[in-house]
Parts: structure tokens; C-alpha cells; sequence
């Protein structure tokens, strides 16, 4: 396929068209995956967050103390990852897994029972996404409010969307081949029709047949439509072509037929000089009418004018052998039975009678060679 191939900027544009599109639906899926990661996190920590509310109790000595800590293990963990902490008044309390560290929560006003996300520096320098909640605490705790929080390590998200994204990408490189695939199949398919009418101008071309016709999809036939309009119209001119080519040729011949008889009445009168002269004007006028006649109507044959060289030789040898200058030869045809000219029958019968008839006249000048032999008479 070339530069100019239709075939192959059609590939071409299905092709960027089918990686474009997965390659945006690639950003879209992964970005979709981070944002549904991101809600399960976050409903992670809401539960996290109720548990470390609900472990919070009284010591012996009256201080708050967590009774109850949440049950992953990370957060007994340093610098785990995931984090909780909990400031009532000028107490604060936080998990293990903070070590000496607090997480820097932004000055926000809370409403009770709302809930707050932050994206806020972690400890070790990593990002965390927390979640505050503000609540007041029952009598028994001090009828205090108390704000909560637990973050967790953001790294876990996007190590999760990386994930998924390296799963995704083989996926979506087989489903670019298949729809590349599928596309070259359709490209295929849909220029068929394209094919079939190239091979229908060949035959027609051939003079195998006439017409394109209308057995194509509905897209195509009003381009065959107008081809065939196309071919009938050069038909049409064809013929007309043909028929002023005739009338040409009895303008012309009738012409030379009077002067053929001048020159016999020059020569009866004894002007056989002139005689000469006028015949000889008009013999290279009618060889060059003949041949430029002979030229016209082979310019216009019909493509399908189909002519069996060997039927017409035998037709127009049959007139010139009447002839005073082709009676006194032996004429001999070795011409193949199943030798086939495209051209009108009429039209070969035209240009071998002229050039036969020319040959005969000028045989004393030595026999000829082709496919057609004359001999002298002798005796």
C-alpha cells in the first residue's frame, strides 16, 4: 500500500482513532479505580474513627485514657502508616504507630457529629489522608468535645492505582490489536465493492462486457450509474463518429470516381500526358483518403467489436481476386483459424480491401511477405 492508498489511510485512521480512545479510557479507568480506592479508604477510616470515639474512657485517676484501641495492628506499629488521634481540651491522646509525632490538622471549625477530610503531611514525610470528626462526649467522660482523627498513608492509594493500571495495560494492547484487527477486516470488506467494479472495467475494457450494471451495495450504484450513462454516451458518440467517417469516404470516393473517367476521355482525346498526371493526383488521393479513413474508424472501434481475421481475408480476397490487377495472381492465406481482432468486422474487410488492392496494383515491384502471398500467373 502507497502514501496515496485510501486503504491505508482508512487502517491509519482507525488505528490512532482505536489507541486514542483506549489510551483515554486507560487514564478515565485508572483515575476511576483511585477515586473508588479512595471511598473504600475512606469508609475504612469512618470505622476506624467510631471505634477509637467509642474506646475512649475514664482511668482511676480521672484522666481520659483509650480503653479500647482499634483493632488493626498498624496503628501499634511506628510510623506504620496509619494513624489515630484524639485531643480533648488540652489532652491528647494518639496511637502508638505516631510515636512523638502529631498530625498537623488544619484550624477548621467543626460542627458536632461532622465530619471533615484533610490531605495533611505525614510523619515520616509521606501524605495522608485524614478524616476529623468532632463530637461531644457524654457526662461521664466530662461532657467535653473531642475532636478525633485517623489518617492513613496516601502512598497505599496510589500503590493500588499503579497496580491496577499494570494489570489493566496488557488488557487494553490485546483489545487495541482485536479492534485494529476488526477495523482491517471492515476497511477490507467495505472496499470490495470497490474491487469488483475495477473488475468490471477491466471486462468491459476487454469488450467482455458492456455495462457495470447495478448489482453493487446502494453506496456505490450512483457511481456506476453515471460510468454507464458515461459508456452509453461514448457509444453514442461512437456511432455517430462512425457514421460521418462513411459519409466522409462516399464524399470523397465519388469525386475520384469522376475523375477516374476524365482521365479516360483525356486519354480517348489523345491528352494521355495529362492523363497521367491527373491519374496520378488521383491515385495519392485516394490512398491518402483511404488511410486516413482507415486510421479514423480503427481510432472509434467499439470495445467489444470482436473480427475473425482469417473469415474477413477470405471475404475481401474474393473481391480483389475479381479485380484486373489481383485476377492475374495466386493469392494463398496462411492465417490461423482462431485469429480473433478487435475491431468491426466491416472496418478490417476496409482496411484490407485498400490495402490489397494496393498491393496487387504495385506487385510487379516484387512479391510481398505477412501472412497473405501472391504469385505471379505464368504463361
Amino acid at each position: 500500500m502507497t502514501r496515496g492508498s485510501l486503504r491505508l489511510r482508512l487502517l491509519l485512521a482507525g488505528a490512532v482513532s482505536v489507541l486514542v480512545a483506549l489510551s483515554l479510557s486507560y487514564i478515565g479507568l485508572t483515575f476511576l479505580f483511585e477515586r473508588h480506592v479512595e471511598r473504600r479508604v475512606e469508609a475504612e477510616i469512618r470505622v476506624y474513627l467510631d471505634q477509637v470515639v467509642s474506646g475512649l474512657d475514664r482511668s482511676d485517676d480521672g484522666t481520659l485514657v483509650m480503653a479500647t484501641s482499634p483493632a488493626d495492628p498498624r496503628f501499634s506499629e511506628p510510623l506504620s502508616g496509619l494513624y489515630w488521634q484524639l485531643q480533648v481540651g488540652n489532652q491528647l491522646l494518639r496511637s502508638r504507630s505516631l510515636w512523638d509525632a502529631k498530625l498537623a490538622l488544619p484550624q477548621d471549625v467543626l460542627a458536632d457529629g461532622a465530619v471533615h477530610r484533610h490531605r495533611i503531611p505525614g510523619p515520616d514525610g509521606s501524605g495522608l489522608l485524614a478524616l476529623e470528626r468532632s463530637v461531644t462526649l457524654p457526662a461521664r467522660l466530662g461532657s467535653g468535645a473531642a475532636r478525633a482523627a485517623v489518617a492513613l498513608d496516601s502512598r497505599e492509594i496510589s500503590a493500588a492505582s499503579r497496580a491496577f493500571a499494570a494489570d489493566l495495560l496488557p488488557y487494553l494492547a490485546v483489545i487495541a490489536i482485536l479492534l485494529i484487527s476488526a477495523g482491517y477486516a471492515q476497511v477490507a470488506i467495505g472496499l470490495k465493492p470497490l474491487d469488483a467494479v475495477r473488475k468490471q472495467l477491466s471486462q468491459i475494457r476487454r469488450g467482455k462486457a458492456r455495462r457495470l450494471g447495478q448489482s453493487f451495495p446502494d453506496e456505490i450504484v450512483p457511481l456506476t450509474r453515471e460510468v454507464d450513462a458515461l459508456l452509453e454516451a461514448r457509444e453514442t458518440q461512437v456511432e455517430k463518429a462512425r457514421a460521418r467517417a462513411g459519409d466522409l469516404a462516399h464524399g470523397f470516393k465519388t469525386p475520384l470516381q469522376v475523375l477516374t473517367g476524365d482521365v479516360e476521355r483525356l486519354r480517348a482525346k489523345g491528352e494521355a500526358e495529362i492523363a497521367d498526371q491527373v491519374e496520378q493526383v488521383a491515385t495519392a488521393m485516394r490512398r491518402h483518403v483511404d488511410r486516413e479513413l482507415a486510421r479514423a474508424r480503427m481510432a472509434i472501434v467499439r470495445p467489444d467489436a470482436r473480427a475473425r481475421v482469417s473469415d474477413v481475408v477470405q471475404r475481401v480476397l474474393a473481391v480483389v481476386a475479381r479485380t484486373p490487377a489481383g485476377g492475374r495472381l495466386d493469392w494463398s492465406v496462411d492465417i490461423p483459424e482462431d485469429a480473433i481482432a478487435r475491431i468491426d468486422p466491416d472496418d478490417l474487410a476496409e482496411a484490407l480491401g485498400n490495402l490489397l488492392e494496393n498491393a496487387s496494383k504495385g506487385v510487379s515491384s516484387g512479391p510481398s511477405g505477412g501472412g497473405i502471398r501472391h504469385h505471379h500467373h505464368h504463361g
